[in-house]
């Protein structure tokens, strides 16, 4: 694990991200107190500063409150498959951990899952979701009016801080060139969405037409 939100890890050495969201159900609609959802994706290289410089800022400044420096776009992502969390330990050992609240509702990409079973992740660790299978034509939940019928979920959150880019600066050594060397971080904000499929609007009640 290189860094841990109050919303999901980044494993650096496995290269996975884990998102991690607890909804509050409302009981008057027949749900549960709560909800549980993860997101999976691979995690690029670029995304994010080496797992020791973190360690060193961490030692250097343990009590600071950050504030992003850098606001980035939105990512879209559509999560086309189900993780099995009994076998899920092959992509991270954090998924259980984290997503041991969700059981049925870990998402992850298509694209991600093409890649991890090239590097010989066991198939049957994800179960192809129903929009990609069988009707890709299901409406979005907040233009659904039946609370039983299947949708389209989006579920949106920001990561209000994360060290994206090292920084640089030069020294004073009495040439005109002198020399650079790594003095800090660039730190940078960014929001996602997550469109998946549930089988019924019940699931999704949070996305609605206002």
């Amino acid at each position: 694990m290189c860094e841990k939100w109050r919303r999901g890890v980044w494993d650096c050495r496995e290269e996975v991200k884990i998102f991690r969201a607890l909804i509050l159900g409302e009981l008057e609609r027949g749900q549960n107190q709560y909800q549980a959802l993860c997101f999976i994706s691979r995690l690029s290289r670029n995304e994010i500063i080496p797992s020791e410089s973190m360690a060193r800022l961490r030692q250097k400044n343990p009590h600071v409150i950050r504030l992003a420096e850098e606001r980035k776009g939105l990512e879209q992502l559509t999560m086309s498959a189900a993780v099995n969390l009994s076998r899920a330990g092959q992509l991270s050992s954090h998924i259980h951990n984290m997503c041991s609240e969700a059981q049925e509702a870990i998402y992850t990409r298509e694209a991600d899952v093409k890649h991890w079973l090239e590097k010989g992740v066991d198939g049957s660790i994800f179960e192809v979701l129903a929009q990609t299978t069988e009707a890709p034509s299901f409406q979005a939940c907040h233009s659904t009016k039946d609370l039983w019928q299947p949708c389209l979920c989006t579920f949106g959150l920001r990561l209000e801080w994360y060290p994206c880019l090292l920084k640089y600066c030069r020294s004073r050594d009495g040439t005109a060139k002198g020399t650079t060397y790594k003095c800090g971080i660039r730190s940078c904000s960014k929001g996602y969405h997550f469109t998946y499929y549930v089988p019924q609007k019940q699931l999704c009640l949070w996305d609605e037409e206002t």
